[in-house]
């Protein structure tokens, strides 16, 4: 089959996105289409696949994000923008309630970040410290700044979801070694983790944060809006930002803006940049992606974004 979709990202974490209201494929089919499209080895690549979907009242659109291994996550905070960029522009708004897989989440278009930058705030959570949801059997009902038995470091770690499950944890430097292993850890769904979880190392800046993700189901990655969001949030919990205030996040793929409230609500506002427009060959049963067309490069939007990322400071 051929499906058109747009190549975009939010700060840095990119998809194919796909407008998905009038396509009627099964979930299995979604993931083959997630596995072909997001391979980083075919014509496309990404960290996912995003689909914007129908929704019935309160919700004024859906969303919903596959990772390039075809499992379907939670959500995805910096893919929502771009679906709802794509949602505002098909409907016909500047604000909107979307449907996600477990939860719900608020949109609103915002001042750009940058002269040229699309700019989408969204307000997601209540962030969460219960982890008998997730669920991660560790013989407690909440992990703040703690260590975690079972994984290969002995770092304390903050385990927040919202609702993706994030392990965070707050250091001086980056190991990004360090990092992988944790992450391939908790990859391997071991027993007392059956349904993974994202973890995210994070320096503390005075204007900000800067954080670091391994992510579930797509490995060591730019940037994951939920980890950012996670982040804020264990930031504010331990002490090392204050709630209500709004901080800058940097990831190696961009920024957001950020503020987390004591109630668990965290609101995110970034990019939702488009790079091409174009349809492929897929074969959801084998995963794989055939001839691409490209009909619209976004370039304007491209070198927006490029003077933004210029900016990013690295990793200490």
């Amino acid at each position: 089959m051929r499906l058109a979709f747009v190549k975009c990202h939010g700060s840095g974490n990119d998809f194919p996105m796909i407008d998905a209201r009038s396509i009627a494929l099964s979930d299995q089919e979604w993931a083959g289409v997630a596995r072909a499209l997001a391979d980083r080895r075919g014509p496309v690549g990404g960290d996912g696949l995003l689909l914007l979907t129908e929704a019935h009242a309160p919700h004024d659109f859906g969303f919903r994000m596959f990772n390039s291994d075809g499992s379907e996550a939670e959500t995805c905070l910096n893919g929502l923008r771009c679906v709802a960029r794509a949602g505002f522009e098909a409907f016909g708004l500047d604000h909107a309630h979307v449907r996600l897989q477990r939860s719900e989440v608020e949109v609103t278009r915002d001042s750009d970040l940058a002269p040229g930058v699309a700019t989408i705030r969204e307000v997601a959570g209540p962030a969460s410290l219960d982890i008998a949801d997730w669920p991660m059997a560790i013989g407690r009902d909440q992990n703040v700044q703690m260590a975690v038995p079972g994984l290969p470091s002995e770092r304390r770690f903050t385990a927040v979801s919202i609702p993706n499950p994030h392990l965070i944890a707050f250091v001086d430097t980056v190991d990004e070694d360090e990092l992988v292993a944790v992450g391939r850890a908790c990859e391997a769904a071991p027993e007392w983790l059956p349904n993974r979880a994202n973890v995210s190392f994070v320096e503390t800046r005075p204007d900000g944060l800067f954080v670091r993700t391994f992510e579930r189901g797509v490995g060591l990655t730019d940037s994951c809006g939920s980890a950012m969001a996670a982040s804020t949030f264990a930031a504010c919990l331990t002490e090392r930002a204050r709630f209500g205030d709004e901080i800058v996040v940097w990831n190696a793929g961009g920024l957001v803006r950020a503020c987390a409230e004591a109630d668990g609500m965290v609101r995110l506002s970034g990019n939702a940049t488009y790079e091409w427009q174009g349809s492929a060959e897929v074969d959801p049963d084998r995963g794989l992606a055939g001839e691409v067309e490209i009909t619209r490069h976004f370039n304007d939007e491209i070198a927006a974004w490029a003077r933004v990322a210029d900016t990013v400071p690295a990793a200490s």
